[in-house]
This record gives structure tokens, sequence and C-alpha cells, in this order.
């Protein structure tokens, strides 16, 4: 028989195709009212998973159910404040007294423009609360329901900040990185008890906040401002959305078995190809 041919008839069928179904699973995504959590809940609904939606907003958060639901799919929301412990107890053991968690995806967090001098401790102590706190939080209350039932998936939402200078990013690069790094330790430790945690790290993603933040500090001026952010990618353009969800969706799948304790730049060529 010849050596192709036989390679062939091996492994015939290895490579097939999948649309990554999430069928069967419960997804826990905090931030998921907005941006690119909300990008992921809807997502992940649509490929077969029951989502438990986390977040602040509460009116936002109902708004991804409804539209969810419009979808054929099954969602909840449920309100908290990821950076206070307590609440966060209480709400993910409520959450966890009627459901499983199959997935956590950690998409909360706040952005912060800024240099050291001219950030201000209280700034400093809402993004670590917000984006180490609340992920740290939000893997403490749902690890041991995950060792319990035989395993689970993390994906923790990091950032090329966590990797790469950015101007005026003190605080948030700081935040990003400690989250980078707590992924890599919870990947290393829960390793035996199946359970696979990873990092993408997004460059800019166009969200409202990236909307909101071009309005208020460049009126007059929009689309001069917006086409700059967009160039800061190699590639010419912001990510959308969707695209993170998409490698959050392989990644939470069945066909990524293999794959733990690893980040994921999503970036547009921006941390090998600048300049």
């Amino acid at each position: 028989m010849r050596p192709v041919l036989a390679f062939h008839r091996l492994y015939k069928g290895c490579c097939r195709v999948s649309s990554f179904r999430l069928d069967n699973k419960v997804a826990l995504v905090t931030g998921g009212a907005s941006g690119i959590g909300q990008a992921i809940a809807v997502c992940f609904a649509e490929h077969g998973a029951t989502i438990r939606l986390v977040d602040l907003n509460d009116e936002t958060a109902k708004k991804t159910v409804e539209q969810i639901s419009q979808l054929g799919g099954t969602a909840t929301a449920h309100l908290c404040d990821l950076a206070n412990a307590a609440q966060t107890s209480t709400v993910f053991h409520e959450i966890l007294n009627f459901s499983r968690v199959d997935i956590l995806i950690n998409s909360a967090g706040v952005a912060h423009v800024g240099r050291l001098e001219n950030t201000t401790d209280e700034e400093f102590e809402r993004v670590f609360r917000v984006n180490v706190l609340g992920t740290h939080h939000a893997m403490r209350e749902t690890i041991p329901a995950m060792v319990a039932q035989g395993g689970g998936v993390i994906v923790n939402m990091a950032s090329i900040a966590a990797s790469a200078g950015l101007e005026d990013r003190y605080a948030y690069s700081m935040s990003k990185g400690a989250v980078l790094s707590m992924t890599y330790s919870v990947a290393r430790d829960y390793l035996p008890k199946n359970i696979r945690c990873n990092a993408i790290s997004p460059a800019r993603v166009h969200t409202p906040f990236v909307d909101g933040f071009v309005k208020k500090n460049y009126p007059g001026k929009e689309a001069e401002a917006f086409a700059k952010l967009s160039a800061a990618q190699p590639i010419g353009r912001m990510a959308k959305p969707s695209e993170v969800a998409m490698l959050a969706l392989y990644l939470c799948s069945d066909e990524a078995s293999f794959i733990t304790g690893a980040d994921y730049p999503l970036d547009g060529g921006f941390i090998n190809l600048r300049g």
C-alpha cells in the first residue's frame, strides 16, 4: 500500500468539519451585557450553550437575554459587582445551586487611560478591583464546582497590553498582566482536575466603549480619530467583537481539548508586525 494512501485511510475523518457545538453545555459569561462579553454570550447560545449572564448593568443584561431568547436560545441574567467578594459569592452560589457551569468566560472589565504620574491611587485601585479581583472572584467561586463535576473550561480576557508596552495604559496594562499570569497559574494547578484555562489578548476591538471614548476626547474630529485608532493595528482596522467570540468558541469547544495554559493574541499583527 502506498504510504500516502495508508495515511489517508488511517486518519480518515480526523479532520472532520465542525461548527464547534456547545450543546448541553452551560456557559457563565461575566460582562456579558455589552461589547465582547455580549458577542460571546450570543455566539455561544447560537452554538447550543445555555447562558448565565453576569453583569452590573441589569437593563442591558436583560436585553441581551431577550436577544438570545429571540434567537431560540436559553439565558438568564444575574446582577453582580464582581469586585465585591461577598456579592460574587452569593450570586455564583445561587447560579450553581440550580445549574452546572461547564464554561466560564471572564470578560467583565474596565479601561483606563493614563501614565504612572497621572494615575491616582483611586483610579489604580478601581482598575485592579474590577479587572483583577473580579476575575479572581469569578474563578474562585466556579472552580470548586468544576472540580466536583469532573472538569470545565475557562477563558480569560487579557489584552495585548499584558505583553506589549502601550502608551498611556499604565494601570490597565498592570491589570491585564495579572489576568494573564493568573491564567497560566490556574491552568497549571487544575490540569489534573480536567480544567482547561486559556486567555485571549485582543488588540483594539470596536465596541461601544471605543465610540464613547472617541466622542468624548475628539469632539468634531471623530472620523479622523477613529481612523487613527484603526491604523494602530497593522492589519488596518479594529477587531470585531464577533471575531473575539469565534476564537473563544473554539477554545471552549471539545475540538480544543488539547489546549490549555495558552494566550492567544488577536491583534491584527500588532505585537509582531509593527514597524
